[in-house]
């Protein structure tokens, strides 16, 4: 009866250095990427849509290039690569449209809604395809190019708009990426704001 535990010990001993050869996906990164807000509602501060008007912002579709929480690196015309070691939190897209809501309730006044919380009153509603998202290795800079597409009122005229903003990188890596790329959406967030409130 003894030699079954010894059988056991000895599948152990053997199977012990296999678990330094396997690995369940690549090491994480140190720290990962996210978008900041230069413009928010304070806390506190309640809105509503009895005295305010109301938009939908949406999440922005986004190309095979964006489709992932790396940043992509644009190298000449067809080419692309991912800077090293660079990770955003979630999809690129979603935090885009997060900071764009932010920033468009806090410089236009307006309540803004989800999709989910949209279908009593949608309001205005906000729309697009985040073309751009990442590095131009050409310019050495962070570029964010945003293809908005407006309708201010259910069923009415729909408004189309390009938004782009560059911000330079003293360096392609993951700090100065994520620094850049926040100071670039914030821009082109400022001037969706700006065309939102006319």
């Amino acid at each position: 009866m003894r030699p079954a535990p010894l059988k056991k010990l000895l599948v152990l001993a053997m199977l012990a250095p296999l678990s330094a050869c396997i690995s369940f996906g690549a090491k994480p990164p140190a720290s990962l990427l996210t978008l900041t807000s230069a413009s928010a509602v304070p806390a506190g501060q309640t809105q509503s849509s009895a005295t305010s008007p109301t938009i939908t912002v949406m999440v922005p579709a986004v190309g095979g290039a964006l489709a992932t929480q790396r940043v992509p690196v644009s190298q000449g015309e067809t080419a692309i690569a991912y800077v090293k070691d660079a990770l955003w939190v979630e999809p690129p897209a979603r935090l885009f449209a997060r900071l764009m809501a932010d920033t468009v309730a806090a410089k236009t006044g307006r309540v803004v809604l989800s999709s989910a919380q949209s279908f009593a009153d949608p309001g205005a509603r906000l729309s697009g395809e985040l073309r751009q998202f990442g590095v131009d290795a050409g310019g050495n800079q962070a570029v964010v190019v945003y293809d908005a597409s407006l309708m201010r009122s259910p069923g009415h005229v729909i408004e189309k708009r390009r938004f782009m903003a560059t911000a330079a990188l003293p360096k392609v890596d993951a700090a100065n990426v994520g620094i850049g790329l926040n100071q670039a959406a914030n821009q082109v967030a400022s001037d969706v704001a700006d065309w939102v409130g006319k």
